[in-house]
């Protein structure tokens, strides 16, 4: 066997080196990096560390059980979070609809002062759009709320009292 042969095999110009699809040498496919440690990621760094740990000094249970309660306790406080966040939408969104028909006031980028009457609100971007005339105000720009009284709730007219007139009562 000549070594012309061998020479043959590990020349392949312009083509690019065989890849492995299996083990270390795996292809490293277009996938982006995580940005957030959830407990896929805990999960898959405690099968890693069991795996790969010494046979002869095995991991401590007790380190084990606290990792994983730190798990449960991070999976916990993340709903807790995302509850919240959802519960802070849902009273932007109820207060700025109780805003309609109410006079409000804000103050633009440039410092002038503004007041009208609330028409409508939009709920379409994060924070709540209040339409004022031919204005969207955010919510969060809002700095004062006052009730318009109603046609019915003015005072009434008053009448002057009746003028007294001859006595026609019967004794």
């Amino acid at each position: 066997m000549s070594n012309d042969s061998i020479a043959a095999v590990n020349s392949t110009a312009g083509s690019p080196p065989p890849a492995s699809v299996n083990g270390i040498n795996g292809i490293a496919g277009n996938r982006a990096p995580k940005q957030v440690m959830d407990s896929e990621v805990f999960m898959n760094l405690l099968v890693a560390q069991l795996r790969h740990q010494d046979p002869s000094s095995p991991m401590d249970t007790n380190q084990m059980i606290s990792q994983t309660t730190q798990l449960a306790t991070m999976e916990k406080l993340t709903n807790m979070d995302s509850t919240a966040t959802e519960n802070f939408a849902l009273q932007m969104r109820t207060s700025a609809a109780a805003l309609i028909g109410q006079q409000v006031s804000w103050e633009d980028a440039d410092g002038t002062k503004h007041s009208g009457v609330a028409t409508s609100v939009s709920f379409a971007g994060g924070v709540p759009q209040v339409t004022v005339g031919d204005k969207s105000v955010p919510l969060d720009v809002i700095s004062g709320v006052t009730t318009v009284p109603a046609a019915n709730d003015a005072p009434p007219e008053t009448k002057p009292p009746p003028e007294p007139g001859p006595d026609t009562s019967v004794n």
